[in-house]
């Protein structure tokens, strides 16, 4: 009973103790002037605070990459370097990395998956010479991951120019026809359409703009792309430039030859259709279906197997 009234003593006495500093203490109420300043003058933010609106990618994995980029370039010669940096013009330059970039991110995978593997080899094995393999292999594994990335890159891109090209050059045909110049029918397929072809020749445009030659910048079209019948089409224009035939003319061929070979590419992989679809069907779809068919017959072979054995 003593407790039960001192409880309720402690209580009222906290409450009332409360209703005081209530009275007491002032109203936090914003000042109107303070807010109509405010309005119009901001305080300047500090540089955590600037620091800390960027994002993650910006304030941590990019001064890691950087970091590793540049004991990576210190160590790696000069040729292998120049092969990235052309590897990755190849590949359309994904995300405008340079190859300090690219450098540095094969360090970071292979910093990580190395990592990973080391972890996990020394929690479920124990072994240190294991751990301290598998986890070479990781980073290894890891350091070439980016490389396998940026190869298919690289072909994906060659095929979606290879596939873009036969209608990019009936385009062109019908513009230069019309009376279009042949910069002008580069700048109609860079207006229709948004992909790796129609890219290149709004980089030839641009560059012919700033005063470089047109033959010279679709040589180095050719360069950036690597497709062979960009190539032949490009060695074919500088070429009608040089004898003075007319482009319209050697447009028109150009455009031909690659409808037919459009036509034997379909060909071809419409016959290599049947050899990549064995493999699928002996190691799926057959016995998927030996499944279905034998399945419900097994369990009366095993029981007339048994039947014989016993009666025997």
């Amino acid at each position: 009973m003593d407790l039960l009234a001192v409880a309720l003593a402690g209580s009222a006495a906290l409450t009332v103790l409360m209703i005081v500093l209530g009275i007491a203490l002032p109203s936090r109420q914003e000042n109107p002037i303070q807010s109509r300043l405010g309005q119009y003058a901001t305080r300047p933010r500090t540089l955590e605070e600037m620091e800390l609106e960027q994002p993650f990618l910006d304030r941590v994995v990019k001064p890691i990459v950087g970091w590793l980029a540049r004991i990576i370039m210190r160590y790696t010669p000069q040729r292998s370097i120049e092969n990235t940096r052309h590897n990755l013009i190849l590949a359309g330059n994904p995300n405008n990395w340079q190859a300090s970039d690219f450098m540095g991110l094969k360090g970071l995978f292979a910093l990580i998956l190395g990592a990973v593997v080391t972890v996990l080899l020394f929690l479920y094995q124990g072994d240190l010479l294991w751990t301290i393999g598998g986890g070479l292999i990781g980073a290894g594994l890891g350091y070439y991951l980016p490389t396998l990335w940026l190869s298919s890159k690289i072909s994906s891109r060659k095929t979606a120019i290879t596939k873009a090209l036969p209608d990019a050059l009936d385009l062109l045909c019908i513009c230069v026809e019309a009376g279009l110049g042949f910069d002008a029918a580069m700048s109609k397929v860079t207006e229709k359409w948004d992909n790796d072809l129609a890219r290149e020749f709004g980089r030839v445009i641009a560059e012919v703009r700033v005063g470089k030659l047109r033959r010279e910048a679709l040589r180095d079209m050719v360069t950036r792309t690597e497709v062979p019948d960009v190539s032949n089409f490009i060695a074919a224009i500088i070429q009608a430039e040089q004898l003075g035939v007319s482009i319209g003319r050697v447009l028109q061929i150009q455009a031909d030859q690659m409808r037919v070979k459009r036509r034997q590419r379909a060909e071809e992989q419409a016959q290599q259709a049947a050899v990549k679809m064995l493999f699928p069907m002996i190691f799926l779809i057959l016995p998927s279906i030996f499944v279905v068919i034998l399945g419900p017959s097994v369990p009366i072979i095993l029981e007339a197997l048994q039947f014989g054995v016993f009666s025997f």
